[in-house]
Order: structure tokens, then C-alpha cells, then sequence
């Protein structure tokens, strides 16, 4: 029996939804009638059917997914013309989740369940009640945008089996820092921090002459540095995006920290990449946070020729 989907359902990959224009009325009974007369292709999963402006977005499941077409064993409407919204955006990405969700909220009713999508190179795709994930990028600025949200961004744009993701920025400002602790001198742990250097801000990566009245505004790694350049404990302010990581109650949190090399840590709802990580870290965390498996190589040996 087919069921409802599950909110932010899309058909992946887009090749599983059929748009086909119809000239009977969307209601339940003539799809039914128009569509057990019908034959599917194997991988159809889902039928958008058009009539004019209005549109239904129907489940269907062929008689036997082995062969190339074969007659509808069931089918379900899913929604009808009164919840299915039809979106033309050129822009829209339609495999990627949090492309459709983005095109869709911004056409939001609140009656609607489907937003079937024409996007990029003409293909269609829908979503299904979009409810996307929110996940708190904690990273320290500037720059801005800081690079672990301008990675994350990258991976939520390319990753097609995430779920709709919004990323929201916990920044942790340097300048903010400095201003709510006030020094004679600052140490900051590298030129990037922002601040430009002078007679108030030393930069710990250029192993500046030993202030005795600096605030170091740095991490444990800062501080270790600090150790076994000078032989002393500085007085430091946290710098550490993952010390400082704080969002809602039950928060998706990705974040950084230069004590771990390379890999992810996880912790409950908190991903942690190093602070020098690479697309593959960053999209394995977002992958964690949101619960999709890591990916598997699809099949890739061509069928035989026919005889």
C-alpha cells in the first residue's frame, strides 16, 4: 500500500517523477480511471499530472519493475489541484533538497502539501511539505563570510541525498572579543583574525617580542604555543568556535577546533571538523548531523547488449 510521504520528500533521483498533461479533470475517480488504462516506466515513481494551470501529483508503482513499461499495479493522489502548487524558478536545482525547499517556501500556503518545481535545464522535481533542518555553523569571523560556512553552503549545494538544510551563522567575533575585554595589548592567534597590527595587537604566528600585559584572545592550541614560545601562561580569552559552540536546546551544531587533525567528531548533535578541513570532512559532519548514510558507489556495469 503506498503511504504518505514523509515531510521534505523529493523523488530522487528527479527521473522517478513523470510530468505528463492530461485533458480529464484532477479528481481522484478520473485519475484513477485515465491511469489503470495506462502503462509506467520502471523507474516512475511519482506522475505530475497537468491540466491547464492545475496540477496533481500522483504515487504510482508499476506491475512489475522489471520490465521497461508495465501497467499501474496502484496508484494514490497524493494532492490534489487545491494543495499542489506549480513553480516555474530557471534557477532552481531540482536534485538538490534544499534548493527545491528554498523555491518552495518562498511560494508558501499555507493549504499546500506539494510544490512541484521547473527548474534548471527544464526538469521537475517535487517536495513534499518542505520542513527544512537547521543547522548552527559556529565559526569565528571575520572574515566573512568565515570559510567553514562558505564549505558548508558548498556541500549543502552539490550533496543531493541531504534533506533540506537552512544554515544559520553562531559567529564567535574577534573584534566583539576585544572590545568586551579590554587590554593594554592583545595577542591574536594569526593576521586573519582581522584586526591590523600595531602598537595594541601582536600576532602569536609571528612570534612577536613577550608582552607580560597581553590578553591573548586565542584557543588551548594558542595557549600552547604561547607555553613553548615564552615558557609562561598567558592571561586568554576563549577563542575556540567548539568552547564557545551554544545554540537552542537540541540544536544541529557543526563547528571546528584545531586540536583535532583530520576526521569528525561527533557529540550527541555537534559535529566538530579541524580547523584546516576539507570538503569531504565538512560533508561527512553535515551528513551526521542530518542522518544520511555515507554514500555508496552505485552499480556502474552497463546492462547486455541485446541480442
Amino acid at each position: 500500500m503506498i503511504a504518505d510521504p514523509e515531510p521534505n520528500t523529493i523523488t530522487r533521483p528527479y527521473r522517478g517523477l513523470s510530468v505528463q498533461d492530461v485533458d480529464i479533470p484532477l479528481t481522484p475517480v478520473d485519475i484513477g480511471a485515465l491511469l489503470r488504462c495506462r502503462e509506467v516506466y520502471r523507474r516512475t515513481a511519482f506522475l505530475a499530472l497537468r491540466n491547464e494551470r492545475e496540477t496533481a501529483l500522483v504515487a504510482v508503482r508499476p506491475q512489475d519493475p522489471n520490465l521497461l513499461f508495465s501497467p499501474v499495479a496502484e496508484l494514490r493522489v497524493l494532492s490534489g489541484p487545491a494543495t499542489t502548487v506549480w513553480i516555474d524558478e530557471p534557477a532552481a536545482d531540482v536534485g538538490n533538497a534544499s534548493s527545491l525547499a528554498a523555491v518552495a517556501l518562498a511560494h508558501q500556503r499555507d493549504d499546500a502539501l506539494a510544490y512541484v518545481v521547473q527548474g534548471r535545464f527544464e526538469h521537475v522535481n517535487f517536495i513534499w511539505r518542505p520542513a527544512p533542518l537547521t543547522v548552527h555553523v559556529t565559526e569565528v569571523i571575520p572574515p566573512h563570510p568565515p570559510k567553514l560556512l562558505a564549505m558548508t553552503e558548498q556541500v549543502v549545494s552539490y550533496d543531493e541525498d541531504l534533506p533540506p538544510v537552512t544554515l544559520v551563522l553562531d559567529a564567535v567575533d574577534v573584534r566583539q572579543l576585544m572590545a568586551a575585554n579590554p587590554a593594554p595589548h592583545y595577542l591574536l592567534p594569526c593576521r586573519g583574525s582581522g584586526a591590523a597590527s600595531g602598537s595594541e595587537v601582536s600576532f602569536l604566528d609571528c612570534h612577536p617580542p613577550y608582552h607580560p600585559d597581553w590578553l591573548l584572545i586565542g584557543c588551548d592550541r594558542s595557549r600552547q604555543f604561547h607555553q613553548h614560545f615564552y615558557g609562561a601562561e598567558p592571561r586568554r580569552v576563549e577563542l575556540c568556535p567548539k568552547v564557545r559552540a551554544v545554540g537552542p536546546p537540541g540544536a544541529r551544531v557543526l563547528t571546528k577546533c584545531c586540536l583535532l587533525e583530520r576526521g569528525v567528531q561527533l557529540d550527541g548533535r555537534t559535529a566538530v571538523v579541524p580547523w584546516g578541513a576539507n570538503l569531504d570532512e565538512v560533508r561527512a559532519a553535515l551528513r551526521a548531523l542530518c542522518g544520511v548514510p555515507a554514500p555508496e558507489l552505485p552499480n556502474t556495469e552497463l546492462p547486455a547488449a541485446a541480442p
